[in-house]
């Protein structure tokens, strides 16, 4: 696998597999927003294939960077990929100096998150139909 970095818009790889992921399996109406236009996207490619997204933007009410629209095509999951693309997010947010990276769980997904170092904070919250939950790790 590799994972390729894309600034100043959104590549079509990743919104294939966020549409894939978000709008199709899961039913969320509004995944595509403008902070696409400005967030750095991680694209994971198996080949030439695109089978995992993630993106980060730096979120100025948190005063932290911010991963989400973490996403593994449905026959990728359970290899670790999402951890990888975590990872290697959180290294290159590192060499741009963040120390702390927040996102925003499905709840069904905090213990993913957990077991790779993020720990909750406040309260669950609604997204769409979806409950949510904040979360931040120290790097």
């Amino acid at each position: 696998m590799t994972i390729k970095t894309y600034k100043n818009g959104c590549p079509d790889e990743a919104m294939y597999i966020r549409q894939t992921v978000f709008v199709d399996e899961q039913k969320f109406v509004d995944e595509f927003d403008e902070t696409d236009n400005t967030a750095t996207h991680f694209v994971m490619f198996d080949g030439e294939k695109p089978v995992g997204c993630a993106r980060a933007f730096f979120d100025e009410n948190e005063n932290a960077y911010h991963i989400g629209r973490v996403a593994i095509l449905k026959e990728y999951r359970g290899q670790h990929l999402g951890e990888e693309i975590m990872l290697f997010a959180e290294n290159e947010l590192k060499k741009s100096g963040a120390d702390r990276v927040t996102l925003s769980a499905q709840v069904r997904a905090s213990g993913f998150y957990k077991a790779i170092g993020y720990t909750p904070y406040g309260e669950e919250y609604f997204d769409q139909y979806c409950p949510h939950i904040a979360m931040e790790k120290k790097l």
